[in-house]
C-alpha cells in the first residue's frame, strides 16, 4: 500500500480464499455476505487511516490488499451491497493530521489502480488498446515504466523557481503542510534552474534510502543500548524504510528530518502556470531534469506491452540492486493528448497502471519460538510460524535475533505477526499485530539450557547473544562440519547438513578433520548410496584438499574470522605456519584484522585440542601454502575499485583479481572512499547511481576492455 497507488486486489498464492491473518477473521462470506460486506469496509477504513493519517500501518500490504480484494469479489457478486462510500469506490487516503496544518490541492493527487500480477498487466493493457480503437486513436502507442518507490508521496509547489510549499497526499484533495521539513531534504532544490515557470507543483515521492535506513537502525540501537543501561525503556528499532521515512518526514523539529538522509525522486506534474504544454510525460521528466530537479534515471520508454512485460520483469528479479525500496512499476502512457482522452474513473486514471511486485510482508501465526545452536555456540532465537507465501516463496520460519530483539518486540507464541523477507535475506518477524493477541497471552523467556546438550546458555557482559560453551554439543559438531563443508569454505558438494548429520548419528564422523578418513566401504552399504554417489562424494573431498589456505582458515569456525579476514591473514602473513606462529600483535597489525580478531585467531590456534585438529588436517594432505606474491607492478595499491557488470574480455572473479593482482581492492560495494567505478556490460544500477551521487569517476569498459586495461596498466584514470 503506497500513498501514490489505489490499494486493490490482492492475492495469497498460498491460500485459495485469498486470505490470511486480519482478513481471515469477520462474518462467514457463505453465511452472512452483508454482515462480511460491513466488516471488510470497516477493516479497510480501520487500515487506511493507519497508513494515511497515523504512519502507523498494523497490517503488510499484501494482508491490505487480499481484504480489498475479498470486497470488491463480495461487491461483484451482490451488487446491492455496494455503497456509495465504499473503499473501492472512493479510493484510498485519510484525513490530514492534526499536527500540519491543511493543504488543500490544486490538481488532486489520484491514485492508481494496481495489477497484482502479469495476466492483470496483461488484462490492463488489452483494456487500453480497447479504450484507444474506441476512441479512434490508432497508431504507435508509446508507454513509460517507472520504478513505484515505497515512500511517501509529495507535492512540493514553486513559485517563480523558488521553492514555497510541500505537501502530502492526505485524501489526495487535502494534505498537511511539511514546507519547513521538506526544506531539509537535500536533493529538493530551493531554487529552479533557468526557464522555471511561474508556478509548478512536483509531485514525486519522499523515501529513505537503505543506508540511511540502517544508520538509523544503528544509531537507535546504540541509543536503546545506553537507554537500557540507565534503567531507560528502549524506543522502538525502525523495522522498514517506508515507516522510517515516514516518521522522519513528520517530525515536529525539522531539523531532525533534515539529519535522517531522505531522499526524493519526482515522476508528474501537478499545477503548471505560465510553461508551454509538454507534449508527452517523457517530455515533462525531461524538463523537470532540466531545471534541476531529481528524476529517477531507470525511468524507460518502450514501444509497445510486450517491452513493458520484459521492464517489470527485470525490477522484479533485481530490486534488491537499489539503494532504495520500490513496491512496484507504474506504466503510465506517454502521449498526455491520449491520457487527456482516455480520462479517468471517479478515483484512477485509466491511462495508468501499478504493477505490484511479490509481496515482501505478510502476517501469519506465530506456533512457537524456539532456539537453535551454532558453530560458535551463539544461540538464537527462531520463530516457527504457520506457512505463508512472501517474498517469492513459502516461509515456516523466521529468525528472532537474539533475546533482547524478542523482548523488545514482544512477540508471543500464539500471536498474529508480520513477516518479512527482502529477496535472498532470512525471514525476520518484524512484530506483532497486537490488536490481534489472544488475551492472557504469556510473554516468552528465553530458556538457561542448551536445547541440544542441556548445558548452561550463558550471556558474557557487554553481548547481545547467549552461548553454548559445550564444544562437544552436538547442535555446535553438526554446525561446525556443516560450515566447514559449505561453498565459502571447502565447498565439498554432497556433504550437506541432511549427510553430517547422518554420519555423525552411526559414528562415521566425529569433527572436521574426520572428513578426510570416511569410510566409504561403510557409507556404500547405507541405503541411497552406491557406487556413483561414493566415488562423487570421494572426488569432492579429494578436490577439497587444493582449496585456497583463506578457504582452510575460514571452514576451521575461528571466532570473528570471516572469508575476508582469512583473506587479509595469508597475503600478509603466507603460509599456515607463520599465521599459527604470530603473536598478537602482529596478528593485529594486519590491515582489516584490529585487535579483537588478533585475539580470537591466536588463542584458536594456542588451544592443544584445535593445535591437532590442525595437525590432522595438515596430515590428510590439504593446502596449507600461503597465496603465491604477483609479480605484476603493484599500481593500484590503496586503490578501491569497483566492478558492475561484465567486462569484456574478463569473467567478473577475473576482473576482480586483476584488480587484487595489482595491490587494489575490489569491493562489493560504492563508497566515498572508491577510487573509481568500471562499468561493463549489464551493470548494477544501484551501484551506479551510488557512484553518481558521491562523485565518484565511472569508467565505461562496456564497449572496450582497453578502458580497464589501462586502468590496470598506469593506476591512473583515463
Amino acid at each position: 500500500m503506497s500513498a501514490a497507488d489505489t490499494p486493490s486486489s490482492g492475492s495469497d498464492p498460498a491460500r485459495s480464499d485469498g486470505r490470511t491473518g486480519v482478513s481471515a477473521a469477520g462474518p462467514d462470506p457463505a453465511l452472512d455476505p452483508a454482515g462480511r460486506v460491513d466488516w471488510l469496509v470497516e477493516q479497510i477504513r480501520h487500515h487506511n487511516g493507519a497508513y494515511y493519517e497515523q504512519d502507523a500501518p498494523e497490517i503488510p500490504d499484501a494482508d491490505y490488499d487480499a481484504l480489498v480484494r475479498e470486497l470488491r469479489a463480495l461487491e461483484a457478486e451482490h451488487p446491492d451491497l455496494v455503497s456509495p462510500d465504499s473503499p473501492t469506490q472512493t479510493g484510498v487516503g485519510g484525513a490530514p493530521s492534526t499536527q500540519f496544518a491543511p493543504v488543500e490541492h490544486t490538481v488532486p493527487m489520484m491514485s492508481l489502480d494496481n495489477a497484482m500480477d502479469v495476466d492483470e498487466l496483461r488484462a490492463w493493457g488489452e483494456r487500453t488498446a480497447r479504450r484507444l480503437a474506441e476512441l479512434g486513436i490508432d497508431g504507435p502507442v508509446r508507454y513509460v515504466c517507472e520504478l513505484k518507490i515505497d515512500g511517501l508521496a509529495m507535492s512540493i509547489r514553486y513559485e517563480g523557481g523558488e521553492y514555497v510549499r510541500a505537501a502530502t497526499r492526505g485524501n489526495g484533495k487535502v494534505g498537511e503542510d511539511v514546507t519547513a521539513n521538506v526544506a531539509g531534504i537535500d536533493p529538493v532544490p530551493a531554487r529552479l534552474g533557468k526557464g522555471a515557470p511561474p508556478v509548478l507543483e512536483v509531485r514525486g515521492e519522499i523515501y529513505l534510502p537503505i543506508d540511511a535506513f540502517h544508520a538509523l537502525q544503528a544509531r537507535t540501537e546504540a541509543e536503546n543500548a545506553q537507554a537500557v543501561a540507565a534503567g531507560r525503556k528502549p524506543r522502538p528499532v525502525p523495522v522498514n524504510p517506508r515507516n522510517a521515512g515516514a516518521g522522519s518526514l513528520r517530525q515536529k523539529d525539522a531539523s531532525v528530518t533534515a539529519s535522517r538522509g531522505l531522499a526524493f525522486w519526482c515522476y508528474q506534474l501537478g499545477e503548471v502556470v505560465g510553461a508551454d504544454a509538454q507534449p508527452s510525460h517523457s517530455g515533462a521528466l525531461e524538463w523537470l531534469r532540466g531545471l534541476g530537479l531529481p528524476v529517477n534515471p531507470n525511468t524507460k520508454i518502450v514501444d509497445d506491452l510486450d517491452a513493458v512485460y520484459e521492464f517489470c520483469a527485470y525490477w522484479t528479479e533485481h530490486r534488491h540492486e537499489l539503494d532504495y525500496e520500490i513496491d512496484g512499476i507504474v506504466v503510465k502512457l506517454d502521449d498526455l493528448a491520449v491520457q487527456q482522452a482516455m480520462g479517468a474513473t471517479a478515483k484512477a486514471p485509466r491511462w495508468a497502471i501499478a504493477y505490484k511486485l511479490p509481496p515482501e510482508e505478510r502476517t501469519t501465526i506465530l506456533r512457537d519460538i524456539q532456539v537453535s545452536v551454532g558453530r560458535t555456540g551463539r544461540a538464537t532465537p527462531f520463530a516457527v510460524l504457520e506457512p505463508v507465501f512472501v517474498g517469492g516463496s513459502t516461509v515456516g520460519m523466521a529468525t528472532l535475533h537474539n533475546a533482547d530483539q524478542v523482548a523488545l518486540k514482544d512477540v508471543r507464541p500464539g500471536d498474529t505477526v508480520t513477516v518479512r523477507k527482502a529477496g535472498d535475506v532470512i525471514p525476520e518477524v518484524v512484530g506483532p499485530v497486537l490488536e490481534l493477541r489472544p488475551k492472557g497471552l504469556k510473554e516468552w523467556v528465553f530458556p538457561s539450557d542448551c536445547p541440544s546438550c542441556g548445558g548452561p546458555l550463558e550471556r558474557g557482559e557487554g553481548e547481545v547473544q547467549h552461548r553454548c560453551n559445550n564444544e562437544a554439543c552436538p547442535s555446535r559438531v553438526l554446525a561446525r562440519i556443516c560450515h566447514f563443508a559449505s561453498r565459502g569454505a571447502m565447498d565439498i558438494d554432497g556433504l550437506g547438513e541432511q549427510q553430517v548429520a547422518l554420519f555423525l548419528d552411526l559414528g562415521l564422523l566425529s569433527d572436521v578433520a574426520g572428513i578426510y578418513t570416511l569410510d566409504m566401504d561403510r557409507i556404500r552399504e547405507l541405503p541411497g548410496y552406491g557406487d556413483l554417489s561414493v566415488s562423487n562424494l570421494t572426488a569432492a573431498i579429494d578436490a577439497s584438499r587444493s582449496r585456497p589456505l583463506a578457504n582452510l582458515l575460514f571452514g576451521l569456525n575461528i571466532v570473528h574470522l570471516g572469508p575476508s579476514g582469512a583473506e587479509a591473514l595469508t597475503a600478509a602473513l603466507g603460509g599456515l605456519d607463520a599465521v599459527r606462529g604470530a603473536s598478537v600483535d602482529d596478528l593485529a597489525a594486519v590491515e582489516g584484522i584490529g585487535p579483537v580478531i588478533a585475539e580470537s585467531v591466536h588463542s584458536f590456534f594456542a588451544d592443544p585440542v584445535q593445535a591437532d585438529l590442525v595437525d590432522r588436517l595438515v596430515a590428510a594432505g590439504l593446502n596449507v601454502a600461503g597465496p603465491e606474491r604477483s609479480v605484476l607492478p603493484q599500481t593500484l595499491t590503496g586503490k578501491a575499485v569497483v566492478v558492475t557488470g561484465t567486462v569484456p574480455g574478463f569473467s567478473r572473479d577475473d576482473a576482480e583479481q586483476a584488480i587484487k593482482a595489482r595491490g587494489g581492492k575490489s569491493p562489493g560495494s560504492v563508497s566515498k572512499k572508491t577510487f573509481a567505478v568500471v562499468v561493463g556490460e549489464s551493470p548494477g544500477a544501484s551501484k551506479l547511481t551510488k557512484a553518481q551521487d558521491l562523485g565518484v569517476p565511472v569508467l565505461d569498459a562496456a564497449a572496450s576492455a582497453a578502458v580497464f586495461e589501462s586502468l590496470l596498466e598506469t593506476g591512473e584514470l583515463p
